[in-house]
């Protein structure tokens, strides 16, 4: 990737780490412009699109991103979240174990899901996931907030 390019996806994350999602966007694009296959353009475009709330257009972006790289496993996450947030709780699985089947220690797949099993009831089976991402990382916050909602969960059973 030729620095220029290089410099204008960094200067787009940094404007989306302080939320400054539009001027992020409009960098995204520009790349997209000269490159339009550019893999991480296009995913942290489409993260920034969902961080923005509009799911539909990161969306379509990440199936973009599966059609020319189906392996791609942050691409698999990211319309996992999605579907997730549809409450598409059994199709968002199949995209984790998809990213899973090919990293298997991805804490972030590992720990959505877990929220995803959580949300259809299996709390036991969302306790493994959190505990397994926690393993990869223990800082995980995603996986150690859930692990404590799966145990509060099972504890509140008994």
């Amino acid at each position: 990737m030729d620095k220029k390019i290089q410099k204008l996806l960094e200067q787009a994350s940094d404007l989306a780490e302080e939320q400054e999602f539009e001027e992020a966007i409009l960098l995204y694009d520009k790349v997209l412009d000269s490159e339009p296959k550019n893999i991480p353009a296009l995913l942290d475009k489409a993260a920034t699109l969902q961080r923005m709330g509009k799911n539909s257009q990161s969306f379509q972006i990440f199936n973009l991103v599966l059609k020319e790289d189906s392996k791609n496993v942050d691409a698999l996450v990211g319309k996992g979240t999605l579907l997730h947030a549809k409450s598409k709780y059994a199709d968002a699985i199949q995209c984790y174990d998809l990213a899973l089947k090919l990293k298997p220690k991805f804490a972030m797949a590992l720990a959505c899901k877990g929220m995803s099993l959580g949300e259809l009831g299996k709390i036991n089976e969302a306790l493994s996931c959190f505990k397994k991402a926690l393993v990869i990382d223990k800082d995980y916050d995603l996986a150690n907030i859930g692990k404590q909602k799966a145990l509060e969960i099972l504890k509140s059973r008994k």
